[in-house]
């Protein structure tokens, strides 16, 4: 798998994702629990199945594309408005990058990496590893690049990422991705209750950090990626259950910019896994992320 992976970054966007446009219908064809899965999260959220019917090609090119950002050379990503950010480091108490699960969001750790390393230091993302051993070794290979650290979901990942607030630096969570039971709280996603993570709200108001919220836009025809990073709405309420519905909010709008890249599949609504805390009940949680 290894071998194949690297075969495959070094093929171009527009090949990788005219491939993963197909594995992503071929996948929604054959699995009736997926389709259903999308139409339901799908109209939850306003839509219509055919109208966020892109997202079943862009699944694909999600996964197809993961060689090349992986292990393959940079791929062109543009800032929409760079000015959010800029002010969000100048500010010296660090950036929490919030994205969810839609378009390359793999990308948007890259880039905040590539144009900001250098005058404010290294993001640091928070991931899960693999099971597969194979999988784990070309993933700590590949996301270890010059100005991008990773953090394990452990306690020692979750101090990693608050020390790295506290020097102004950077940090990238995907927000909607489902935590262990005892590390979230039910909080409304599109208007059903989602076991929601709460550390990325304990991120940002333990340290003062400034929350962003981003998207990194796929764009047509294999000619890169357009990152849209925005001030959240409101400031986050002190109370923490409070700002985790915001967080939730805020993700659905950026959802909405573009609903047709988000993973309608993900099992967003799911019961949460049983697992054992990696801290006492006052410690931030580490929670599943792969990053931003």
């Amino acid at each position: 798998m290894p071998v194949l992976f690297r075969f495959f970054s070094l093929f171009p966007l527009w090949a990788l994702h005219a491939l993963g446009w197909a594995m992503g219908w071929l996948a929604f064809l054959l699995s009736p629990t997926y389709r259903r899965r999308m139409g339901e999260h799908a109209r939850l959220a306003g839509y219509s199945l055919w109208q966020v019917r892109g997202a079943i090609g862009h699944a694909g090119c999600m996964v197809a594309e993961l060689p090349r950002l992986w292990m393959g050379a940079p791929v062109p990503c543009r800032w929409a408005d760079p000015s959010h950010a800029e002010r969000a480091y100048a500010k010296g108490k660090g950036v929490v990058y919030l994205t969810p699960h839609l378009g390359a969001f793999e990308v948007s750790a890259q880039v905040a990496a590539r144009d900001f390393t250098s005058r404010y230091g290294p993001i640091t993302v928070l991931y899960r590893p693999a099971r597969q051993a194979w999988l784990a070794k070309v993933i700590a290979s590949s996301r270890n690049r010059p100005g991008l650290e990773t953090a394990p979901t452990t306690l020692a990942g979750v101090r990693q990422m608050i020390k790295a607030l506290r020097r102004g630096q950077a940090v990238g969570l995907l927000p909607d991705q489902v935590p262990p039971e005892g590390q979230g709280v039910w909080s409304p996603f599109f208007g059903r209750d989602a076991y929601t993570m709460t550390l990325a709200a304990r991120l940002a108001l333990q340290t003062g950090a400034e929350p962003l919220a981003a998207r990194c836009e796929r764009l047509p025809w294999g000619r890169g990626f357009l990152l849209h990073v925005e001030a959240l709405q409101t400031p986050l309420s002190d109370d923490l259950e409070t700002a985790v519905a915001q967080i939730n909010a805020e993700m659905e709008r950026v959802i909405r910019a573009r609903p047709e890249q988000y993973l309608w599949g993900y099992g967003r609504y799911k019961q949460p896994r049983r697992e054992t805390p990696p801290g006492p009940p006052d410690e931030p949680k580490a929670q599943p992320s792969d990053k931003v």
